[in-house]
């Protein structure tokens, strides 16, 4: 069994700053890459950033300069430091991780809320 847990969502406000952790754990191997997309209310769920293994990463062009993704390989743990949170930034945030380059595990989400 794999779980896959978000934490650090919550209320900002314009301007601020949140650090999203995401944990994978139980049989899981040979994890290839680990991202983070997000859904807001009314639109398809898209990719904010992702890293593999070596370290690669890949961003939408909507975050670059802002959030920043980052991965501990010995936890099975990675991290988005987001910056300069706009409201459009507003989203449930999901932590998603491939294994072994077929199999794909999502996280149950965390809320990203930034208002005034």
């Amino acid at each position: 069994q794999v779980r896959v847990v978000e934490s650090g969502g919550g209320l900002v406000q314009p301007g601020g700053s949140l650090r999203l952790s995401c944990a994978a754990s139980g049989s899981i191997f040979s994890i290839n890459s680990m991202g983070w997309y997000r859904q807001a209310p009314g639109k398809e769920r898209e990719l904010v950033a992702s890293i593999t293994t070596g370290g690669g990463t890949n961003s939408a062009d909507s975050v670059k300069g802002r959030f920043t993704i980052s991965r501990d390989n010995a936890k099975n743990t990675v991290y988005l430091q987001m910056n300069s949170l706009q409201p459009e930034d507003t989203a449930v945030y999901y932590c998603r991780v491939v294994a072994s380059i077929v199999y794909i595990y999502w996280g149950q989400g965390t809320q990203v809320t930034v208002s005034s």
